[in-house]
């Protein structure tokens, strides 16, 4: 399974680290932090998927996104609920997923409309402690996203680096 990631920023990371002594009672807490953009199955093989992906990305320019709320899925499509997590909001990562979803298919009940983009921090445990760590304000973090990464889950390593635009 292969997924195209934008990079979290030091900012992001150093917030999910000033929240983590909240997220104890989670059954997972996330030690890396992804905002995946979109799914890929194995077909074809990774050559021909990085090669299709390069394809349907020329043109994209960089684009802005921000992080400015926690917020959970109490009932997620997959795994164990609930799961915390940074929302992000970013009408050109939006775009972007449209367009990959349009030329490789979706992934029901993670994609196309259900898409929430977001960066994960925890899952699994109560809901009420979800419910309350989603009222918590925390200072927005933007930042321009000028590459992607195709991450082979596999691996568990970042088997391509895109530079926006493509």
């Amino acid at each position: 399974m292969f997924s195209l990631n934008v990079p979290v920023p030091g900012d992001i990371a150093r917030l999910a680290e000033e929240l983590r002594p909240s997220l104890y009672g989670f059954d997972k807490v996330r030690d890396r932090r992804t905002l995946v953009v979109k799914r890929f199955g194995n077909d074809g093989g990774y050559d021909r998927l990085e090669m299709r992906v390069r394809t349907a990305l020329v043109g994209t320019p960089a684009f802005e996104a921000k992080v400015s709320d926690i917020d959970y899925f109490e009932t997620p499509t997959r795994g164990a609920g609930p799961v915390v997590y940074l929302g992000v909001e970013s009408p050109g990562l939006q775009r972007l997923h449209d367009e990959l979803t349009e030329e490789f298919g979706t992934i029901e009940g993670l994609e196309g409309e259900d898409y929430v983009p977001h960066v994960t921090l925890a899952r699994g445990g109560d809901v009420e402690t979800a419910r309350q760590l989603a009222q918590r304000d925390i200072d927005s973090i933007s930042w321009s996203v000028t590459e992607l990464h195709l991450w082979d889950a596999k691996y568990e390593e970042t088997a391509a680096r895109l530079s926006l635009p493509v």
